[in-house]
């Protein structure tokens, strides 16, 4: 069939909707015109499998995804493939940002019958929900010894038919197996003794356990690219945190290094947005040259946190910029009207991927001019025939504005003027390009690390502007993802579906942070009352995890427990973290109890396996200690002039002039801090002038007022370099 016939066949499809036409996610909304008769996860769609004696397909992607959009393309839209997909199952279409649980769950069946795992993910299932075959991109046709759908459709059906009992059984096995993997339906309780997650993880322990975190990542640095492992290279930006942790714990200089050369190549690579700003996905290569390049507002939001650590810990300009550009790229095109954040763009525009993002040197050179391409061209890695697909370029940094600036001669803010101009200009001609989709859904999960990374920012850069956005971010979501029964995990018009453990954990930490910042009380009071509800609804009474799934009302054959730190920190990784740093700021020991019971399910889960925890890691780096707690009191404003010192601005900026991890600030300016920190109620400020009280290890020392005093006590208190390594 030609081209054109083939694109008519698939137009005369888009004109009866199925069921996702009522949905509200843009990926659902993407399929709502296929000829497959689609259904949306729900009892509707099992009863319905149950009715007419069929397997469930179940395909889960995401609406920036490139192989889910050629998957759709190539079969959803094919009259052909979807008349076999509606006569052989039932077809349930889920979007993986708005229902991670169920993502979860079949992305572990996946990885456990295939070796693989991806998106889009194709399942087929019992109506009982028992997964029996799993696969990623699946083509229309067979080829390259691939079977396509037009295959194995037909297979699966006379499977089905013909060996009803043995697929029952293969998704009987699957499942149990998938119980004791710690996806739980009572499973994971059973290798915990109800009472190991009660003891206190000794501090030999943990620090045993830091030690094997940092060695596992040296072994998979790449000294040449940065970054750990080969290709494809994904940021993983708690890897960073993590190691950045180590390196002040220890003061072991080949964990700074690794750090500071997977920024540097990171930003230097085409996986950087160098035009528009923002990171994309991941690198296929090793080099982080060619991207997938989606923009994920979550790593957006870490990456940009690790940029912010960086800056703190060695006080380099060039970290402090790249955090404000990723910023500055999500405050201006990631930033709804209300204040919630988008979700992603896309990697695609009419039909390719990467056409907005990547040049022709012909284009270049005509909108530049002779010289400021010349310019172009020794700060980047652009060829006449192109460095990438159809002649296009990828713009890459081969060399800094120093280096240049010396080859040519020329002043280096000069260059560094003309560089800016060259950019915005640049950007100017793109933003009249056709734009990739953006995903509008607001996620409380991603806001709130968006949040976190933003108030951080504001506190090292001394920019309002970021806590502003913060705290219109989490405004947002109390005023329309938060209900008297708890938070929602998805706003699109009206916010939807229950939260997950992540959705809590995230946007905890993103008040948590936001409180620090700008130091008002109802950020913390919500933190406090969110971690409550977060306690009671996931928290494990066998194992002492924290579940990711709300209830069993989810509809899944199992819960799971998950502490492994992917492309996202895990929930109970983060849950952690929060725990210990509201243990500081209240100085309640009822939290500091639950952080040992979460710890200690993690250390017997995890089985002394660091790898793959980073983030967890970083809770536990907390966790073993020492850290401080600084109680901040205004002065009285006795003098104008005098009014900068008295408010404690002062000392502030004592304070976030240093790399801190494990420091906890109160501003006790209100009596409703001394109800929620008793701890703060007897102390006073010195002579009428702002003070600070230090306290570690449940010492507080004596009262300071002068920023000097104050950054001597804090390099005294601060975590001395560990020898005992």
């Amino acid at each position: 069939m030609s081209q054109d016939s083939q694109s008519d066949r698939r137009a005369s499809t888009f004109s009866q909707p199925n069921r996702l036409i009522s949905e509200k996610s843009p990926y659902l909304l993407q399929h709502a015109n296929n000829p497959v008769d689609w259904y949306p996860w729900g009892e509707e769609a099992f009863a319905a499998a149950r009715r007419v004696d069929r397997p469930v397909l179940l395909s889960i992607g995401y609406s920036t995804c490139h192989w889910c959009h050629v998957m759709a393309h190539e079969s959803f839209e094919d009259e052909e493939v979807a008349a076999l997909l509606n006569q052989s199952f039932i077809c349930i279409k889920v979007d993986r940002e708005e229902r991670p649980d169920i993502d979860q769950v079949y992305m572990k069946a996946a990885q456990a019958m295939t070796g693989r795992g991806g998106w889009p993910l194709t399942i087929i299932m019992t109506a009982d929900k028992k997964p029996f075959f799993a696969a990623t991109y699946i083509p229309r046709s067979g080829r390259f010894g691939q079977a396509g759908l037009l295959e194995i459709i037909p297979r699966i059906r006379e499977l089905w038919e013909n060996n009803r009992d043995e697929i029952v059984s293969s998704a009987d096995r699957i499942l149990d197996y998938l119980r004791a993997d710690g996806l739980k339906g009572g499973a994971l309780s059973k290798t915990l003794a109800p009472t190991a997650a009660a003891a206190k993880p000794q501090p030999s322990q943990l620090h045993a356990l830091l030690k094997m975190g940092y060695d596992s990542l040296a072994s998979l640095y790449d000294p040449k690219n940065g970054g750990f492992g080969s290709a494809p290279k994904f940021p993983t930006p708690h890897n960073l945190l993590f190691l950045l942790r180590y390196w002040k714990r220890t003061g072991d200089g080949l964990a700074l290094q690794m750090v500071e050369g997977t920024l540097q190549a990171m930003h230097q690579g085409g996986i950087y947005d160098h035009i528009g700003f923002g990171f994309h996905r991941y690198s296929t290569d090793a080099e982080w040259f060619a991207p997938h390049f989606e923009k994920m507002l979550y790593d957006q939001a870490l990456i940009s946190m690790a940029y912010t650590e960086a800056y703190q810990a060695t006080g380099k300009e060039e970290y402090a910029k790249a955090a404000r550009e990723v910023l500055d790229y999500v405050c201006r095109d990631m930033a709804s009207p209300d204040g919630g954040f988008y979700s992603a763009e896309d990697a695609d525009s009419e039909g390719v991927e990467g056409k907005f993002y990547t040049w022709s040197a012909e284009d270049l050179k005509k909108e530049l001019g002779d010289e400021d391409f010349r310019l172009l061209v020794r700060l980047f890695d652009v060829h006449v025939n192109g460095n990438f697909e159809a002649g296009r370029n990828i713009l890459r940094r081969t060399a800094s504005v120093s280096d240049a600036a010396a080859v040519m001669k020329i002043d280096e803010q000069e260059l560094s003027r003309r560089w800016e101009s060259i950019r915005a200009r640049l950007f100017s001609v793109r933003e009249m390009r056709v734009h990739p989709l953006k995903d509008d859904k607001v996620l409380a999960d991603w806001n709130g690390l968006m949040i976190a990374s933003l108030a951080k920012a504001s506190q090292a850069f001394d920019e309002p502007r970021y806590a502003q956005a913060a705290g219109k971010a989490a405004d947002f979501i109390h005023r329309e993802m938060k209900t008297d029964e708890g938070l929602l995990h998805r706003y699109r018009g009206q916010a939807g579906i229950s939260a997950h453990l992540d959705d809590y954990a995230f946007f905890i930490w993103g008040l948590i942070e936001l409180y620090e910042t700008v130091f008002d009380a109802r950020y913390l009071k919500e933190a406090l009352e969110l971690c409550r509800t977060m306690m009671a609804r996931f928290k494990d009474s066998e194992s002492g995890g924290l579940f990711f799934s709300n209830d069993d009302e989810n509809g899944l054959p199992v819960r799971s427990i998950e502490y492994y730190d992917g492309a996202i920190p895990s929930g109970n990784s983060v849950a952690l973290l929060c725990l210990l740093r509201l243990s500081q700021l209240t100085g309640d020991a009822g939290w500091e109890e639950m952080t040992w019971g979460l710890a200690s399910a993690f250390l017997l889960a995890a089985g002394g396996q660091a790898a793959g925890h980073s983030m967890m890691l970083c809770s536990l780096d907390h966790a073993a200690g020492p850290t401080m707690e600084i109680a901040l009191l205004e002065g009285r404003e006795e003098k104008e002039d005098d009014a900068d010192d008295a408010k404690a601005n002062r000392l502030i900026r004592a304070i976030r002039s240093r790399f801190l991890p494990n420091c906890a600030v109160l501003l006790v300016s209100r009596e409703e801090i001394k109800e929620i920190a008793p701890f703060t109620r007897d102390m006073h400020p010195l002579q009428g002038k702002a003070t600070a009280y230090v306290c570690t290890g449940h010492l507080c020392s004596l009262p300071v007022e002068s920023p000097a005093d104050l950054l001597a006590l804090l390099d005294r208190a601060s975590i001395e370099p560990d020898t005992a390594r």
